[in-house]
């Protein structure tokens, strides 16, 4: 959006922010208040605004909410499993080996490099600038269902539903050792690893809480199990951190504890955790969507190898 002339609406003298709100309902009130801060909202005669001033019906206002031009990253043509799309929000099977979004040792190979060509000019501007429509991640090696934000409206509705746990998150993990019960629950802070900041840990002081509800799904003769998560929190590394504290570390994972030659020598390509379903509220039609990812080939190839009891 450029700059554009407004007519203040008929009805009482309001607050500006109330007006604009009111007036530009898919944008926030946080940006809109911003903008008259910056002067990108003023009356018509050039004179500044505050947030605060008294808007008469009929006064005239020169009104720009363009959001800032933050793509720092170029588009680049990577293949994506588009799972949903719409013009508020894109739903995509992220693979594993592919990273989120760039950072420190990262190429143009990430998933936002990958959206910013799918999705040319459509990727929500607003929170960091590496991060463009980013409203919850999954580590490298994990495969599965993500949602990313196309529009402002969207990015704030998924982050409220994400910080607030409304979200439905279920995973599929295949771990070493036969877990008994066969299902359980873990709740167990999680923050950074004393010694090894690279790493999550279960923490006495400091940590944020995490809860991660189990079961078993099915048990292998050659001691795994593949057995279903689901996540109320969304730390980072939470589920292998939790199934690890359990001593039944997800195969592959070497970070959190898994080591082959106590498994009878099983080499995995990478950490077998997949998001297996996301659900949520579409931010514009307020509709409950489910959307889940069959677990991918190399996953696959890891549960042919071994015998259900």
């Amino acid at each position: 959006m450029s700059e554009e002339r407004f007519l203040c609406p008929e009805g009482p003298v309001e607050r500006a922010d109330k007006v604009l709100a009111l007036a530009f309902p898919e944008t926030s009130r946080s940006r809109i208040k911003r903008a008259i801060e910056e002067g990108k909202i003023r009356r018509e005669d050039g004179s500044p605004l505050d947030p605060k001033s008294k808007l008469a019906p009929g006064e005239f206002l020169l009104v720009d909410l363009a959001p800032a031009q933050k793509q720092i990253h170029s588009p680049v043509a990577i293949p994506l499993s588009v799972v949903f799309e719409d013009d508020e929000l894109i739903v995509i099977d992220k693979a594993s080996g592919m990273v989120v979004h760039p950072g420190d040792g990262t190429g143009e190979d990430t998933l936002v490099h990958a959206l910013l060509h799918h999705c040319p000019g459509s990727l929500c501007p607003v929170g960091e600038p590496d991060r463009p429509g980013i409203v919850h991640r999954l580590d490298k090696a994990t495969s599965g269902v993500m949602v990313v934000a196309k529009t402002e409206k969207a990015y704030h509705s998924l982050v409220a539903q994400f910080s607030q746990r409304t979200t439905g998150k279920v995973y599929h993990a295949l771990v070493a050792g036969h877990p008994f019960p066969g299902k359980g629950e873990v709740s167990l802070p999680i923050g950074r690893h004393p010694k090894v900041r690279v790493k999550m840990a279960v923490v006495e002081k400091g940590g944020k809480p995490a809860h991660t509800q189990w079961k078993t799904l099915s048990s292998y003769r050659e001691k795994f199990a593949l057995i279903e998560c689901r996540i109320s929190t969304g730390r980072t590394h939470q589920i292998r951190v939790h199934l690890s504290s359990l001593n039944h570390p997800i195969v592959g994972d070497s970070v959190y504890g898994y080591k082959a030659s106590k498994n009878q020598g099983y080499h995995f390509s990478r950490v077998m955790l997949h998001a297996q379903r996301l659900s949520f509220l579409h931010p514009q039609s307020g509709d409950e969507l489910s959307f889940s990812a069959p677990v991918p080939r190399d996953f696959e190839s890891a549960l042919s190898m071994l015998t259900v009891l």
